[in-house]
C-alpha cells in the first residue's frame, strides 16, 4: 500500500508492538529516504540490570529498512515482497538511558536495487543500524539483512512489468 510519510509515522508510533515496547517513530524523511527513532527507557522494557530489554533493541531495528524500501519501491511503480531476512545485533554497551537512531537509504542505494531487481528479481543485502544514547555513545551496533523480491520480474522471458 502506497502510503504517506505522515500517516506511516502514525500508524507506526500506535502499532502495539512498538507501542508498547516504547519505540517512538520521531519522522520520516521525505520520499522515504530514512527514518528517525527513539527507544524510550522505561519500567515496561528495563531488564534485571536497569538496562534496556534487548528484546526491545532488537524489535526496533526490525521493521524500518523493510519498511522504507518497500515505500520507495512501490512509490516507484514496482510490485515488491519485503522483509526482513535475517539480523545480527551486538550489544556494545549498557543502553541505561533512552536510545536514538537514523536509518537512511541513499540514492546509490535503491539504484544498485532496482537494477538487481530488473536483472535477477530479487536482491538481498544487509544494512547498518547503529544506537545511540542520550550522550551520544554508540551502545548498539545492528546489521540487518533485507530480502527484496520483485514480483513483477518474470525469468522466462527476462522481462520486468513495474
Amino acid at each position: 500500500m502506497v502510503i504517506s510519510e505522515n500517516v506511516l509515522k502514525w500508524a507506526m508510533r500506535i502499532y502495539p508492538p512498538l507501542l508498547f515496547q516504547r519505540i517512538w517513530v520521531v519522522r520520516f524523511e521525505k520520499d522515504f529516504r530514512g527514518v528517525r527513532a527513539k527507544i524510550n527507557k522505561s519500567l515496561i522494557n528495563s531488564n534485571y540490570n536497569n538496562s534496556i530489554f534487548g528484546g526491545t533493541i532488537f524489535t526496533a531495528a526490525d521493521p524500518f529498512y523493510p519498511l522504507l524500501f518497500h515505500q520507495v519501491l512501490m512509490h516507484k511503480g514496482y510490485k515488491v515482497r519485503v522483509w526482513l531476512k535475517s539480523a545480527q545485533i551486538n550489544y556494545l554497551k549498557p543502553g541505561r538511558t533512552d536510545l536514538f537512531f537514523n536509518i537512511n537509504i541513499t540514492e546509490t542505494e535503491i539504484e544498485e536495487v532496482e537494477h538487481v531487481l530488473n536483472t535477477t528479481g530479487k536482491h538481498t543485502k544487509a544494512y547498518p543500524i547503529e544506537m545511540y544514547n542520550k550522550e551520544g555513545e554508540l551502545c548498539v551496533s545492528v546489521f540487518t539483512e533485507v530480502y527484496i523480491r520483485n514480483l513483477g520480474y518474470s525469468e522466462t522471458n527476462d522481462t520486468v512489468s513495474i
